[in-house]
């Protein structure tokens, strides 16, 4: 018999290579081929198909045996022997009473993942003409999209002439399953074409796949089929109009249709308050939370970590912890995405005992081991300054990911541990994992930092080798590094070779040229930035009034001031407000400093008092300072820099009582000055010491380089100025 052309001819073609002789050309009677339990028990077969039922002697059954026999193999996933069954079968009756035990072998092949077994069924179907057969196609369908072949279920429901709904079904559910929305759609369209009707298990998927591609057209065209279909109210059809409209953005709709149900279940509230979160309404889907709690219906975990990550998402951090705890006493289960969001929170908070508690929580539940809990860990161990507990963690990883390494060199560099994170970067590149612009951009931004040229250096190698030259974000992080390295030429350079330069990009050189003192080629920079239409945004303006200050630009750094909110839009904070304090202080404009801190809309910062209680010293004005003097005292600051300045112009000024008083002040709140730390860099790395300090193996070194520098600095004319504190510290 030929195959009817029913698929495509490559298809056909493999297809029918899988048809076997005995299947083709009649063979005679193998009574003493046919499995016997005499003869099972002789053949090497496996202890699980001595346990399977025997194939019975044809002369003592009928027909209707062999089929049962055959269902009892298929179903005890006895492939072989439902198969020598069947073929015996085929030789005594006809192709119609084979459509059922051909249904069970399908199913046998799918279950056992039997491909080429599954395509010789295929073959035989084609040939007796079954293949629009009610029960095989629906089969068929099935078998192939369990093994992702999408292209053949489609072919063999495309070429049937079936109107039964369910392999089409089958079919759209698969290409949703697999992640092929576009397919499920376009398969739905042609079934309406040949006019197959939907039933209430099409809709679902359907509408699951309008909602993945945003076809609200589709979507509302499949409502109306619904409303006017003759189905009637199904509570699984609306949950998916209820999640479709909520992800296309139509949330009046959605919730308009969630009032209207008489009746909800968990997925249907679940829809509703993933579509108010998905578009960052947490108000609204906080208030349907303490609705269905109020409703007193179980509260599944997926809703519990939506609200708790959206409190999370809204920076109310205690907020979350506080959801995670009613979560855990109303009984339902806690999983990895609610450890994560609570160590996340934890992270925000510094919180450490809580952070541990957690930790304690996912040892309970098993969950210490997956990776996103574990790098979690790692990250709130960082943020909480626990850096042993976090290293801990990292050396007990088994496998590690790159993000499980990103955590640990973003822990060192919020410790501001340059050497460690150095460290971790080498064995990341040593055990074979390729860094990304993350973890080089992590890396350079604590190498500017600390001023690690060495190690910036090696970083701009690994960019220019490794081809990073498309993201922005790691060259300005080089600018950064190499302005706040002093390297201000190299800066330049990178800065012009830019194609893509940002804000960010000219408020680094901006600022660099502002801490080298020059401020005019700062103001230049700051300029052309304006000409090439980027607006500056408030850390611009506080680098270019920086650079004015440093520079002694009093005019263009009040111009600009002035000029923050008509030309820039900017409104000022107190850090512009700052910048200008220091900028009047720095010329010598005391009173005008003094004005700008009893007219800000803001409380001055203990920081902008003493700014001008420093710059009153060196002009010599006792009477503003002992103004700003007050101010600073009355803040009791426990920084013992700002004491050491009021102390330093009592000093200057030969006013010892006062002096008295600031020393006393200080010994009554417990502030004590604490000795200059400095780092010096060997070429091995950086390595701290104190003044005087001769305990440090490394002293020799360090004091030999300092004896150096400061040779250097006598020549070229830098002369040392006793601190007058030290000098009073003497006299007493």
């Amino acid at each position: 018999m030929s195959i009817p052309s029913l698929l495509p001819k490559s298809h056909l073609s493999s297809t029918q290579a899988h048809i076997q002789k005995p299947w083709k050309n009649p063979l005679p009677l193998p009574h003493p081929n046919i499995p016997t339990p005499q003869a099972s028990s002789k053949s090497p077969i496996n202890q699980e198909e001595q346990q399977a039922p025997s194939i019975p002697p044809l002369s003592n059954h009928p027909l209707n045996s062999l089929i049962d026999s055959i269902k009892s193999f298929s179903s005890h996933g006895h492939l072989s022997k439902a198969f020598t069954t069947f073929s015996f079968l085929r030789l005594h009756s006809s192709s119609l009473l084979l459509p059922i035990p051909l249904s069970c072998l399908l199913s046998c092949t799918t279950s056992q993942r039997a491909l080429p077994q599954g395509h010789q069924l295929h073959a035989l179907i084609l040939s007796l003409g079954l293949q629009d057969h009610p029960s095989l196609l629906p089969r068929l369908t099935t078998f192939y999209a369990t093994f992702n072949l999408r292209s053949d279920a489609r072919a063999a429901v495309f070429s049937s002439n079936t109107f039964h709904v369910l392999p089409w079904n089958l079919l759209i559910s698969a290409c949703v399953r697999d992640g092929f929305p576009a397919d499920a759609l376009l398969v739905y369209k042609e079934m309406v074409r040949r006019g197959v009707e939907p039933d209430r298990f099409t809709f679902p998927s359907v509408l699951r796949a309008c909602s993945e591609v945003l076809d609200l057209d589709l979507g509302k065209e499949v409502h109306r089929c619904i409303e006017n279909g003759s189905m009637g109210w199904n509570l699984f059809a609306y949950n998916a109009l209820v999640a479709m409209y909520s992800k296309c953005g139509e949330l009046g709709v959605a919730r308009k249709l969630f009032d209207e149900m008489p009746e909800r279940d968990v997925v249907s509230w679940n829809s509703m308050i993933s579509g108010y979160a998905s578009k960052g309404m947490w108000d609204k889907a906080l208030e349907l939370f303490d609705m269905m709690r109020a409703g007193s219906l179980e509260v599944s975990s997926v809703t519990w970590n939506t609200i708790i990550g959206g409190s999370l998402q809204m920076s109310n951090y205690r907020e979350a912890l506080r959801l995670i705890s009613q979560m855990r006493a109303s009984g339902s289960a806690m999983d990895f995405v609610t450890l994560i969001v609570g160590l996340n929170a934890c992270s925000r908070l510094g919180s450490l005992r809580l952070g541990k508690e957690i930790h304690g929580l996912a040892i309970h539940t098993f969950c210490d081991g997956f990776e996103t809990v574990r790098n979690a860990l790692i990250t709130m161990y960082s943020r909480c300054k626990d850096m042993d507990s976090a290293n801990i963690l990292f050396q007990m990883a088994e496998i590690r990911s790159l993000v499980t390494w990103n955590a640990m060199i973003a822990g060192f560099a919020l410790s501001d541990q340059a050497e460690e994170a150095s460290q971790v970067f080498r064995d990341m590149i040593h055990s074979g994992v390729e860094p990304n612009y993350v973890t080089v951009v992590t890396y350079l931004a604590l190498c500017a930092r600390v001023a690690n040229l060495q190690h910036g250096r090696e970083l701009h190698c690994f960019i220019t080798k490794h081809g990073f030259e498309g993201h922005r974000l790691l060259w300005n992080s080089l600018v950064d590094m190499y302005s706040k390295s002093g390297r201000i030429l190299v800066a330049r350079k990178v800065f012009d070779v830019m194609s893509d330069r940002d804000e960010v990009s000219y408020t680094s050189m901006i600022a660099g040229y502002g801490m080298q003192g020059e401020g005019i080629t700062a103001l230049e920079l700051f300029d052309g930035m304006i000409d090439s239409g980027i607006k500056p945004d408030h850390i611009a303006m506080v680098a270019v009034l920086s650079a004015c200050s440093h520079s002694g630009l009093v005019s263009q750094g009040q111009a600009l001031f002035e000029k923050m909110v008509d030309s820039y839009n900017v409104v000022p904070r107190m850090e512009h407000y700052s910048c200008m304090v220091d900028l009047f202080s720095r010329a010598g404009l005391l009173g005008k400093a003094e004005e700008i801190l009893d007219g800000t809309p803001f409380p001055p910062t203990s920081a902008m008092w003493a700014a001008l209680v420093g710059a009153c010293q060196v002009y010599g004005n006792t009477e503003i300072g002992e103004r700003a003097a007050r101010k600073l005292l009355e803040m009791r600051t426990d920084n013992s820099g700002h004491y050491v300045l009021i102390a330093n112009m009592y000093a200057a000024a030969g006013c010892w009582e006062e002096l008295a008083k600031v020393r006393t002040m200080m010994r009554d709140l417990g502030v004590r000055k604490a000795p200059g730390l400095a780092w010096a860099d060997l070429g091995n790395g950086f390595h701290p010491f104190v003044v005087g300090d001769r305990s440090n193996p490394l002293a020799p070194e360090i004091y030999e380089m300092l004896e150096g520098l400061t040779d250097q600095m006598r020549d070229a004319g830098y002369v040392g100025n006793l601190d007058l504190w030290l000098e009073e510290e003497t006299k007493g």
